[in-house]
């Protein structure tokens, strides 16, 4: 007997019975089994339930191979991919020691680098694009996914992308992964750190397959359990100011 997940209560109402396999809350009416509160609880889909509960149990969930992935698995791949290349940038590399510090220097502390997986940029032309092209991902991928931006006019005679079409799009930045609801990397925003007036202060990724700026809030995959109990929430206007925010408790 605990607490209910999915409502705010003072007496617990919320029931697990193991030798039926099942929950039930008396309080608002959730039942089910296992399955049914980790779609309830992160608000996914079943075969997503699936994976999450396979990995805890460690089943081999057994995947297709590669060049029949659909293209949505390949952006969360390389989206992944991505946020951790901007990471081992933030910790290995001289500029984004300069970028760690300017992100303690804002009081945000190095917990919360670690926990919102944020990182950095290099102000390189293609250095992300030639690690994700190294991984086994074709450069109209990268492209699509709105990590790099395709040069024009730079197609080869079998009308692909060549090698040299495209740049990264985020360079010399502190990089903020941008989450879904079940805390999968699904864009990414880069804030500049060294004020330079030929740049916008961030630089968002573009709408992609799984990315839409108008359907995305950030940080909602930290609070919304806090949401569903309390039915309310405080809206800030940036990612540090959510990540300042959720330091505090708030």
């Amino acid at each position: 007997k605990a607490s209910c997940p999915f409502h705010s209560e003072k007496t617990p109402s919320f029931y697990v019975s193991p030798s039926k396999q099942i929950f039930k809350c008396f309080g608002c009416g959730q039942s089910g089994d296992i399955f049914k509160f980790v779609m309830a609880f992160d608000g996914i889909e079943f075969k997503e339930a699936l994976q999450i509960l396979a990995k805890k149990a460690g089943v081999e969930v057994k995947k297709e191979p590669i060049q029949e992935r659909t293209k949505r698995q390949r952006q969360y791949e390389i989206y992944e991919l991505a946020a951790r290349f901007f990471s081992k940038q933030l910790d290995s590399s001289k500029t984004g020691q300069d970028a760690r510090e300017y992100l303690l220097s804002r009081g945000i502390l190095e917990a919360s680098i670690k926990k919102w997986r944020l990182g950095y940029a290099p102000e390189t032309w293609e250095g992300l694009s030639n690690f994700l092209v190294s991984r086994g991902y074709k450069r109209e991928e990268v492209i699509k996914s709105g990590i790099a931006i395709k040069k024009e006019g730079t197609f080869d005679s079998q009308h692909s992308v060549s090698n040299t079409s495209s740049y990264d799009r985020f360079r010399g930045r502190i990089m903020f992964p941008i989450f879904d609801l079940n805390s999968q990397v699904i864009g990414f925003t880069g804030r500049v750190f060294k004020e330079r007036e030929e740049q916008a202060k961030y630089v968002n990724i573009p709408n992609t397959l799984l990315y839409d700026k108008s359907r995305i809030l950030y940080g909602l995959d930290n609070a919304k359990l806090e949401i569903r109990k309390k039915d309310g929430c405080i809206l800030v206007e940036g990612q540090t100011d959510v990540i300042l925010s959720w330091q505090t408790g708030a």
